[in-house]
C-alpha cells in the first residue's frame, strides 16, 4: 500500500469574521457616533442660515462643524473598512483595546477631512467676497462649481479613489506592513486621503446649495453610502455627475438651486452654545 501524505492546507484568506457579538458592537462603534453628529448637525441647523461664505464662522469653529458634518456624512460608507482593518487584516487586540483601534482610525480618517475642511473654508470665504462685492456673480460662482463637480465625476482620480473605497483589500494588505506606532491613526489617514479624493467634487456643492442645506447633505451621503458600497457604484457616480452637468447649465437661471449664494435672505442667527 503506498505512503499517503496528508494534504496540505487549504489557503486561508486574510481575515477572520469577527463573532455576531463583536461584529455588531464593531457597527455600533461607526453607526452611534454618525447618529449623534447627524442630532449635532440638525440642532446645529435651526441656529444658523445658509449665509453666503463661511456663514460669519471663525476658522476653528468652522473646522469644529466640519468634522461634526463629515462624521454625519462619511462614517456609515466607511464602517466595513474600519471592520475589516481592525477585524480582519491586523486582528491583534479584543475588547476595549479593539475600541481604541477604531477610534484610532476614525480619528486618523477624519483627520484628512479635517485637512480639506481648510481648503473648503478658503472657497467659502472667497466665494462670500465675491457675492458680497456683486450678488450677480453668485450664479456664475454655482454654475463653475457644478462644472466642476461633474468634471470631477467623470475623472481618473474619482475612478482611481472610488475603486479603492469600494475593494480595499489590496491596500488593506500594503497597510499591515505599517509600523506600529500609531499604526491605526495612520491607516485612517491614508484611507482617508483617498477618501477625500473620491468625493471632494460631491463636498464643492455645498457651496452653492448651502453648507448647512440638510436635505442636500442627507442626499449627498446616500450618493457617497451607495457609489461604494452598492454594485451598480460606478454608474451612478457617472449618473450624478450628468446631474451635475445640468445643474451648471440652469444655474444661471434658476436662483433656486443657489441656496448658499443667495444675499436676499434674513441675517444668520449667532451661534448658541
Amino acid at each position: 500500500m503506498p505512503h499517503l501524505r496528508p494534504a496540505p492546507p487549504a489557503p486561508t484568506r486574510p481575515g477572520v469574521l469577527l463573532p455576531a457579538r463583536d461584529l455588531a458592537v464593531a457597527w455600533l462603534l461607526m453607526v452611534l457616533p454618525a447618529a449623534l453628529a447627524w442630532v449635532l448637525t440638525v440642532r446645529q441647523s435651526r441656529h444658523m442660515g445658509m449665509e453666503p461664505g463661511t456663514m460669519g464662522l471663525a476658522l476653528p469653529l468652522f473646522l469644529l462643524l466640519w468634522v461634526v458634518m463629515m462624521a454625519a456624512m462619511m462614517l456609515p460608507s466607511v464602517a466595513p473598512v474600519v471592520i475589516t482593518w481592525v477585524s480582519g487584516i491586523n486582528r491583534r487586540a479584543a475588547g476595549p483595546a479593539r475600541v481604541l483601534r477604531v477610534t484610532a482610525f476614525v480619528g486618523g480618517y477624519l483627520l484628512a477631512w479635517t485637512a480639506f475642511g481648510l481648503v473648503a473654508y478658503a472657497a467659502l470665504a472667497a466665494a462670500g467676497h465675491l457675492v458680497d462685492r456683486d450678488p450677480g456673480t453668485g450664479r456664475w460662482i454655482g454654475a463653475a462649481v457644478f462644472l466642476l463637480a461633474a468634471v470631477q465625476q467623470f475623472g481618473p482620480l474619482k475612478r482611481d479613489c472610488l475603486r479603492h473605497c469600494r475593494n480595499p483589500m489590496f491596500r488593506l494588505l500594503q497597510y499591515s506592513r505599517f509600523r506600529p506606532w500609531a499604526k491605526d491613526l495612520r491607516v485612517g489617514a491614508h484611507h482617508g486621503l483617498y477618501c477625500v479624493g473620491c468625493c471632494w467634487g460631491l463636498m464643492i456643492v455645498l457651496i452653492p446649495l448651502g453648507v448647512m442645506n440638510l436635505a442636500a447633505m442627507a442626499g449627498l451621503a446616500a450618493v457617497i453610502f451607495l457609489e461604494k458600497l452598492w454594485r451598480q457604484g460606478p454608474w451612478l457616480a457617472w449618473a450624478v455627475g450628468f446631474a451635475f452637468l445640468v445643474m451648471a447649465a440652469l444655474a444661471p437661471f434658476q436662483d433656486w438651486l443657489l441656496p448658499g449664494l443667495d444675499t436676499s435672505g434674513p441675517p444668520m442667527d449667532q451661534m448658541s452654545g
